[in-house]
């Protein structure tokens, strides 16, 4: 848990970096270049890791990248025709999304704990983001990202094991890169032009790209999905606190209640009793 907890932080952390450099690099632009200097980085780091996966690894690895992948450009053209607060919401909602998956996919029955924590954090996401909510095209595929996000987790809960986590994870990131890159090619790939700007690019490929990936796969080799979902759902109070402490942004009682109610969400079920993740897991398994 604390591994999936730090990999959070560090996403978290990438919001007020993101939020500046978009002002001079397309949103699209930026997510290619960084998965594709994340997943070039770890191959030629570790390339045996690649050399190691089996073929059903690997082809698991394709699928669930592509998953990842359109979800991430699905999210950015949702963000285009609706409000940050409400993008983060509604993106949010794959802490909603993973259980109700999990139970369709891998046939889990949910403790009441866990049902609990998934409505605690869902409606802790809203009093942390929302200023209002209206159902438009911008929020149609912003949840439909959701729901892909829920899937990747969900997939990553079935299939990721602690010995494959590097491989699994450079491959991802390289099937990312190439759906990112697809589709920006039409206007063109730009790329930043600032020394400064670069540095940003490389901690958000490294850090919150290809180290919080490897971590986030090898967690999930160890935690259910579900729990996963919810301990990953602290992402937007971490970013909430970095905009305070870094961003010079002024702590209100919506950061405070929302980030308490997400917080005692992942309390809630990290206390409460849970099932082997192995009977979780095995109906996808195979």
């Amino acid at each position: 848990m604390l591994a999936l907890l730090a990999t959070a932080a560090v996403w978290g952390s990438t919001f007020v970096l993101i939020k500046d450099l978009l002002d001079r690099v397309p949103v699209l632009d930026f997510l290619a270049v960084r998965f594709l200097v994340a997943g070039v980085v770890m191959a030629l780091v570790a390339p045996r890791a690649l050399g190691r996966l089996s073929p059903t690894s690997r082809s698991r690895a394709v699928l669930l990248g592509g998953v990842y992948g359109v979800a991430q450009i699905l999210q950015t053209a949702g963000l285009a025709h609706t409000a940050a607060s409400v993008s983060g919401f509604v993106t949010g909602l794959y802490v909603v999304a993973t259980p109700l998956l999990a139970a369709v996919l891998l046939r889990t029955r949910l403790t009441g704990y866990t049902w609990a924590a998934v409505a605690l954090a869902a409606a802790g996401l809203g009093v942390l983001t929302l200023d209002g909510l209206a159902i438009g095209y911008g929020e149609a595929i912003t949840l439909v990202s959701a729901v892909l996000y829920g899937l990747h987790i969900v997939g990553l809960g079935a299939w990721a094991n602690a010995e494959e986590a590097l491989g699994l994870s450079i491959l991802q990131l390289l099937v990312i890169a190439v759906i990112c890159l697809v589709a920006t090619a039409p206007d063109g790939l730009v790329l930043p032009d600032r020394t400064a700007d670069w540095i940003s690019v490389g901690y958000m490929a490294l850090a919150a790209g290809a180290v919080a990936l490897v971590a986030q796969t090898w967690a999930q080799s160890h935690l259910a999905p579900t729990r996963a979902a919810i301990v990953m759902s602290m992402e937007p109070v971490f970013a909430a606190s970095f905009a305070v402490g870094l961003g010079g942004e002024s702590p209100t009682w919506r950061l405070l209640l929302g980030g308490a109610m997400v917080l005692t969400a992942m309390l809630v079920v990290e206390a409460g009793p849970r099932r082997p993740i192995e009977g979780e897991v095995q109906h996808l398994a195979v």
